[in-house]
């Protein structure tokens, strides 16, 4: 009897695999985690938008919303959402090219039930005709969501400038125009092309959960065996994705956000088979490299780019995009021309110098140590994951493919390069200011296409002397090799290993996940961060500025598997290190170094005050309800100002400025941190004595900055109006705890999780208000909160509300109709979403550094919510909603903006209206934290 073939494992992966074939031809892999508090299952399909009938663009996607919306077994289109939901998981699905993703989690005692609902989508799915409308209105407003999303804008441009004979070519997402027609005919249709394109053969099938092997295989066995196999045969068809006519163009679209991006696409073919080796990944290690020498410091030395990336590009069954992208300043909007020539100088020099062994062995073995000291993932992203990864790799590669690096191929690397060139080139324009002739279709994109002349093409195959240029040096922060040191931890949870007049620093050493890597978090508070919105920019500016300078110096750390980041926060900023424990104190203290130099030069202040300005004024192009969810904690926190405000601000400040505010935010400073990982408590404490003794060079100590939330004690229902340009509306209704109980908490939580998939239900599948719709648990500065949001293409501010309040009056009663054991099932699986295991050193290391931050410094706020949802019953959800919710005098912040096709529609206004949004939070109470 043949033996199955195993999936090579990390030595840090504690989990069981096995892989299956089924007798329909379903592949399958199980896993066995025994660390795992939730189980989760992914199927995906190869079956994807090239498969869509010429006639009907969005029928894989269409497919794929109909299959949620009840089966033979399970008629009632709402109860497995309601199912998962209840149980304490979540689900979702994706339609790609050639792929459709459908996942779920859920608490493991109810695996078996689960998987019973989930395997009839692909058995018996009912395709209930009185649901066919109602769904493609729903896929009508997930394309109307996207309308101004550049992304999507930019990718239509993509498809009409291919080979239209390619499936790549066809428009993905469909809308009511393209799943137009009667519900039968549609119906109809939608059935014919499940038939011909759902099959067991083509499907891989991936279980993570506590349970046995063998308990496990009978699942699978049990509830999938009866997938029909079609037997189908994959062929899409063998043409490139570009003809000779659309190579050598330049194309130019025209954004809404303000952006200037240059892409140099190189066509090539399909690169699944070339994974032993990634050959493209070496090359891109050597051309996206940002130290001295590299491209990218040459371009910004010149002023002419911010920033480059290599290797992005979309890939599929015959074709890869390699794309070279460029995010470029005014300065370089007038030096394409020389960009694109430095460019091909530098493949030049990667072809005739950089295909050495030893550079090659530097990238691989950064792979090694990631797969040997492998961290462990989420149930779902693991399962969704290795579904995917059954179409590309054999069993064997399943978890090491994406790891494997088995040696330099000179040849094969020359082959890619060869076609790195002007002859296989496309260049795409991104920019504002551009002359346009076309408009894509869907998206409405102004864009213009053109041959590239023969000028342009000798110039930039014409190599010169590399001047400037230079591939990087040996990397001095990779080791060969880390351990992790043996050594048990000596306490539970973090504790203080120094602490004295401005600072404070917390320590555990792990010894549950036992690898080489650390965090460290590193708080600095300044009473100067963001007093006022002029300060805040300021000190958003200074962030992006270090960021900025610090590349150049670090990229070879960052590299090594050292990664480290910057961010400001309402006190001041934060900044976290990650990675390889190794050389994590090398790279502290380079960064310290460098941070302390301040060698801010009057051109990169220029370019990058130029960049924040235009991410803050493109923030007006966002999602309306993106917009509103900015806006709410703006509205809520003292200290959190609107883009457009800080935007304002920033225009008139100047270098100088920029070193006045910096010498004025150290001036007095409070360090909170904590070092977590791999790091034994004396030198935890070491380091504290050299922090210690930093800062007290540059500051005096100071206390912690107070985090303020306004106070909606008594206010009764406060409305907010943004003014946003967009055909749809949109709307927030928050809801905010007055205390910051563990018992609060519990009942807030509790609320959402009882309610959220109902109200997705009712709002979004039954009234079709929109397809951003959903409730969420929400807590500000550890004040426990709801919030319910919808944005929608097809009712206004005022029927939203409406729709909102109605059913918050209408739950109480269908609360009263759960049963003991369904209430009881809700409250386990919220339980076991707070208690989920951390699956990772970076997750628990968030939950740590987060504990400290809301003080919780016997970091058992998780025990005490658990011990409190445990208490509360039926009777207490519906008294709290009855008080606080279903009143018309009840507390809450609505936000809302109304779409341009809604102006005529009857207006959302009350006389307590923010007006003075500055006026209103000083008048406010506050909470501190």
């Amino acid at each position: 009897m043949p033996v199955n073939p195993v999936p090579i494992t990390s030595p840090n992966d504690h989990r069981q695999y096995r892989y299956r074939l089924l007798g329909n031809g379903l592949r399958v892999l199980l896993v066995s985690d025994s660390q795992a508090t939730q189980a989760a299952a992914s199927m995906a399909v190869n079956v994807g938008h090239f498969d869509d009938p010429q006639q009907r663009p969005g029928m894989a996607h269409f497919l794929e919303h109909m299959l949620f919306l009840g089966t033979e077994k399970y008629p009632d289109p709402a109860e497995y959402h309601a199912f998962i939901n209840q149980h304490g998981g979540n689900n979702n699905a994706w339609t790609g090219t050639e792929h459709t993703n459908f996942f779920f989690t859920i608490n493991a005692e109810v695996f078996e039930e689960s998987l019973d609902r989930f395997s009839q989508f692909f058995i018996a799915p009912l395709f209930n005709r009185e649901l066919v409308d109602r769904e493609r209105q729903a896929i009508e407003s997930e394309y109307s969501l996207k309308l101004k999303d550049d992304v999507r804008r930019m990718y239509q441009v993509h498809k009409e400038t291919v080979d239209q004979a390619h499936p790549f070519s066809k428009f993905s997402v469909g809308n009511l125009e393209t799943l137009g027609g009667s519900e039968d005919m549609l119906r109809e249709e939608l059935l014919t092309f499940y038939q011909q394109h759902y099959s067991a053969n083509l499907m891989t099938l991936c279980l993570v959960a506590p349970l046995e092997l063998n308990a496990l295989d009978a699942l699978a066995e049990r509830y999938f065996s009866a997938i029909v196999n079609h037997d189908i045969g994959k062929t899409y068809p063998d043409i490139p994705l570009y003809s000779e006519a659309q190579l050598g163009t330049w194309v130019q679209a025209i954004p809404l956000k303000e952006q200037k991006r240059l892409t140099l696409t190189f066509a090539l073919p399909g690169i699944d088979n070339l994974y032993r080796r990634k050959p493209l990944t070496f090359i891109s290690h050597l051309l996206g490299n940002e130290s001295e020498g590299s491209l990218q410091a040459l371009l910004k030395d010149k002023g002419w780019v911010n920033q480059i990336s290599a290797g992005g590009g979309v890939n599929g069954y015959n074709f890869k995009d390699y794309n070279i992208s460029f995010q470029l300043t005014d300065r370089g909007l007038g030096k394409l021309d020389d960009i694109i020539r430095l460019t091909f100088e530098y493949i030049a020099l990667i072809k005739q110098q950089g295909l050495e062994d030893w550079r090659y062995r530097e990238r691989a073995n950064l792979l090694k140590l990631a797969f040997r000291y492998q961290e462990q993932i989420k149930a779902l992203d693991l399962a969704s994951h290795l579904s995917i990864n059954m179409h590309h790799y054999g069993v064997e590669d399943l978890i090491f493919g994406d790891y494997r690096m088995d040696g330099l191929d000179i040849n094969e690397c020359e082959a890619l390069l060869a076609r790195m060139s002007p002859e296989n080139l496309r260049v795409q324009l991104v920019c504002q200011e551009l002359e346009t002739d076309r408009q894509a279709a869907w998206y409405y994109t102004p864009y213009g296409v053109r041959k590239l002349c023969a000028d342009q093409l000798s110039r930039w195959a014409a190599t010169g002397d590399y001047s400037g240029l230079a591939l990087p040096k040996p990397n001095p922060f990779i080791v060969e090799d880390a351990q992790a040191r043996p050594d048990a931890s000596d306490s539970m949870v973090p504790t203080v290993v120094a602490e004295a007049a401005g600072y404070r620093l917390w320590h555990k050493k792990d010894d549950e996940f036992k690898v080489p890597k650390g965090h460290l978090f590193l708080s600095l508070d300044s009473d100067q961060a963001s007093a006022d919105p002029r300060r805040a920019a300021l000190t958003r500016l200074y962030v992006e500025m270090l960021l900025d300078y610090l590349t150049e110096y670090t990229y070879p750390a960052e590299v090594a598997g050292l990664n480290y980041n910057i961010y400001p926060h309402q006190g001041g900023l934060t900044l976290h290190l990650s990675g390889f424990t190794g050389n994590q104190e090398t790279l502290l203290a380079l960064l310290i170094n460098k941070a302390r130099e301040r060698n801010f030069t009057e051109e990169r202040f220029n370019v990058t005050k130029r960049q924040l300005l235009r991410s803050w004024y493109n923030a007006a192009q966002a999602k309306p309800i993106s917009q509103l969810f900015t806006s709410l904690t703006v509205t809520l926190q003292r200290r959190s100002y609107e883009p457009l405000r800080m935007a304002e601000m920033l225009e008139e400040c100047t270098l100088d400025d920029l070193h006045d505010h910096v010498r004025a935010f150290y001036e007095k400073i409070y360090l909170e941190g904590l070092v977590y990982g791999d790091w034994l408590r004396r030198e935890a404490k070491a380091l504290a004595e050299r922090l210690s003794h930093i800062l007290s060079l540059v500051s005096t100590p100071s206390g912690e900055s107070a985090r303020e939330l306004v106070d909606l004690s008594g206010k009764g229902t406060v409305l907010r109006e943004l003014a946003i340009n967009h055909q749809d509306s949109a709307i927030i209704v928050y809801y905010q705890s007055n205390e910051a109980s563990a018992e609060m908490m519990a009942l807030f939580a509790l609320l959402n999780h009882t309610m959220s998939s109902t109200f997705f239900h009712e709002l979004r599948t039954e009234q079709q208000l929109g397809y951003m719709v959903g409730t969420g648990y929400l807590p500000l500065n550890r004040h426990p909160g709801m919030i319910f949001y919808i944005q929608s293409p097809s009712a206004a501010p005022l029927k939203l509300l409406q729709a909102i309040d109605e059913f918050i009056a209408d739950f109480s009663y269908a609360v009263m109709q759960i049963t003991k054991e369904q209430w009881e099932a809700t409250k386990i699986g919220l339980i076991n979403q707070v208690m989920e295991h951390d699956a990772n050193l970076k997750t628990r290391s968030q939950r740590y550094w987060a504990s400290i931050g809301n003080k919780d410094y016997d970091f058992n706020q998780r025990e005490l919510v658990v011990a409190e949802i445990e208490k509360l019953t039926r009777a207490d959800l519906i008294k709290f909603m009855m008080q606080k919710m279903r009143t018309k005098h009840g507390d809450r912040l609505v936000l809302f903006s109304t779409g341009e096709q809604h102006k005529q529609l009857p207006a959302l206004n009350s006389d307590n209206m923010i007006t003075d949004l500055r006026a209103f939070k000083l008048q406010s109470g506050k909470f501190s934290l």
